[in-house]
């Protein structure tokens, strides 16, 4: 992002403006986010299991593929949380290749470290990279939880070399009401419910309504993609898969 833009931009353009439930400004919502995810890192690897019925892992490696991820490249796998796309990344990009991953909550970082790679405790909005240092940026659901698109677009396109790729995967709310309303009651009922069956059933309701809450609230794909292109990352697109999985890329 040139510095003229960035002189320009009045305000930051968050996802999700407010969710009274949760939070009333910025600061209540660093706070309910952090405790939140750091409450539940010990568990959010077994309610994605349940979430995505175990497919998980091929979902993330094969949409990582299409969005150009290749052996021997340099990753950022930002928000990377308890490491399942940074998991895939590892194994697509091989020895040859090289992963860091970076994340605001200490409590999924410590979930992570088993995965041996660099791991760097901060935000999207502000790498602490040097300019040009990566081929490939990834962010794996966390879009929502971000406090201003543009920021985070505006940072991956800096530490992305010329060519490189920023990919964003996200759970949009889908269209359809038929797809939309088993969805909710599969999420913020079912795997709940099914979590409960090991004794984390507190832990699941409570991450998974919130995951529901703020996909619900969440800026429409036409605003991220316009994002993407004020941020000055070329040819935005976006590929949705099942109705709910959008795939936003960007090139350097």
């Amino acid at each position: 992002m040139s510095e003229e833009s960035n002189a320009t931009r009045t305000a930051p353009r968050a996802p999700i403006t407010l969710l009274r439930q949760y939070w009333s400004d910025e600061g209540s919502r660093r706070r309910y986010t952090d405790a939140l995810v750091d409450g539940t890192a010990g568990d959010y690897d077994f309610v994605e299991r349940l979430l995505g019925l175990g497919s998980g892992p091929w979902y993330r490696r094969t949409a990582l593929v299409r969005a150009g991820l290749a052996p021997g490249m340099r990753i950022l796998d930002v928000a990377t949380g308890t490491g399942l796309v940074a998991r895939e990344a590892i194994g697509i990009v091989g020895p040859s290749g090289h992963l860091v991953g970076l994340d605001p909550s200490a409590g999924m970082l410590k979930e992570a470290a088993g995965l041996k790679v660099p791991l760097v405790r901060g935000f999207g909005e502000r790498l602490p990279f040097a300019t040009g240092s990566f081929d490939f940026v990834s962010m794996g659901f966390a879009l929502r939880h971000v406090a201003d698109l543009e920021a985070l677009f505006g940072e991956m396109r800096r530490v992305l070399k010329p060519g490189g790729t920023a990919c964003i995967l996200e759970i949009t709310r889908p269209a359809s009401k038929v797809v939309e309303v088993p969805l909710r009651v599969f999420m913020t009922r079912v795997v709940p419910l099914v979590a409960g069956l090991r004794g984390r059933y507190g832990h699941a309701r409570d991450l998974m309504r919130f995951y529901w809450d703020t996909i619900d609230a969440c800026v429409p794909p036409a605003e991220v993609l316009a994002a993407l292109g004020r941020a000055g990352l070329a040819q935005p697109s976006r590929q949705l898969v099942l109705g709910m999985f959008s795939e936003y890329t960007g090139r350097k």
